[in-house]
Formats: structure tokens, C-alpha cells, sequence
């Protein structure tokens, strides 16, 4: 039996989405972006689950197979989805990181200031493709600490072991619609309407 993959909820509803999220996506991005482009990972990573109980293993080879192809778009898609799941989680708050006092603690460690954590991770996100993700991420395997990691499209850059404890994704269509081009200014909106408390529980749970 193929597994199943889960949609998951967003921590407040479609129509608290549309006013806690007005300053960083408009309204009807707010709708589409989850309940179209998100879920449609979601669909796909199962669409791909039942393909792969019937491909043939014997056939695999280095240039096309189907089975090569469909476990090239299963990273694609489940990164895309858990990406999505963390960037929803992590937005709807005042973007105050006092409310986030252990992970503000580790961050200051890492960094030297709050201030100089922000600044890199606006420059991580603004330099990654036209389709990918600025991602503050927990190390967990190899050096055992907080990073910033520039992540084009879904999955080109992540590293094995990190633990992403915010999730801004860059691509076009996140923030077109609102800014045009202006990728910095919705950075800035985003930082600025990030939900410390939920951050500070995704450090405890995953970190400490």
C-alpha cells in the first residue's frame, strides 16, 4: 500500500490568512498559494507514491527511467511541501523576537546581534534564484549550529541534517502580486511579520 501524504493545516484559517498576511502577500495569494500551489505538492507527492508501487527497478538506468524521474520529483515535491508547511507555520505574528528568547539567544550567539542575523538572512534570500528560499536552519549532523541557507528552487542547496526553523520562500509568485519585483521590500515585510512564538516552539522541539 502506497503511503499518504498529509495537507497540512495552517496554524489560522483562510480568512484569518487574509488579515493576519496582508502586509506580506495580498489577499488572493494568500488563498491560491496554499490551497492551489502548496497542496498541489502534497497531490503530486502521492500521485508519485502510487507510480512507484508499479515502476520497474530493473529498468533504472543513468539517463531516463521512470523510476529515476519519479524519484527525482518526489525530493522536489516534498521539499516544496515541508518548505511551504514551515513558511505558513512561522508567519501571523508582530515579528518581535522577544517572544523568542532561547531561540533570539542562540541566534545572537551564532550571529553577534539580532541585527546582523537579519541583514544576512535578507541578503541569503534576495540572492537565491528566481525560484527558491532563504532558510534559517539547525544544523544538526555536522556543525551542530544555526545557519542561514540559500535553498534555489526546492531542494538545490539544503543541506543533509538541517532542521529549517524559518522558511521564506522567494519565488516569483510569492510576492509578485504585491511587490512586483520588489523581493527586498517583501523580505522586509516578512521579517517584519514573523510569529516568534511558534518559532521559539519549533527551537525547543527540534533543537533543544
Amino acid at each position: 500500500m502506497a503511503y499518504e501524504w498529509k495537507f497540512n493545516p495552517r496554524p489560522y484559517s483562510d480568512e484569518e490568512a487574509k488579515e493576519l498576511l496582508k502586509n506580506v502577500i495580498s489577499s488572493e495569494t494568500a488563498d491560491w498559494h496554499y490551497n492551489t500551489h502548496h497542496k498541489g505538492y502534497v497531490t503530486f507527492l502521492n500521485k508519485i507514491e502510487g507510480e512507484l508501487a508499479s515502476a520497474d527497478c530493473a529498468a533504472a538506468n543513468g539517463n531516463y527511467s521512470q523510476i529515476g524521474e519519479l524519484k527525482r520529483r518526489t525530493t522536489w515535491n516534498h521539499a516544496g511541501a515541508l518548505l511551504h508547511d514551515v513558511y505558513w507555520e512561522v508567519l501571523g505574528g508582530n515579528g518581535n523576537p522577544a517572544a523568542a528568547p532561547e531561540t533570539l539567544a542562540a541566534i545572537e550567539h551564532e550571529f553577534g546581534s539580532f541585527d546582523a542575523w537579519k541583514a544576512d538572512f535578507k541578503a541569503t534570500c534576495i540572492a537565491a534564484k528566481l525560484s527558491g528560499w532563504g532558510v534559517l536552519t539547525y544544523d544538526q549532523l555536522y556543525g551542530k549550529r544555526l545557519l542561514n541557507v540559500l535553498v534555489d528552487e526546492h531542494h538545490y542547496g539544503a543541506i543533509w541534517g538541517g532542521i529549517p526553523l524559518i522558511a521564506c520562500d522567494v519565488f516569483e509568485h510569492a510576492y509578485y502580486h504585491k511587490d512586483g519585483p520588489g523581493r527586498g521590500k517583501y523580505v522586509d515585510n516578512f521579517l517584519a511579520n514573523l510569529h516568534w512564538e511558534r518559532i521559539e516552539e519549533r527551537y525547543k522541539r527540534f533543537v533543544k
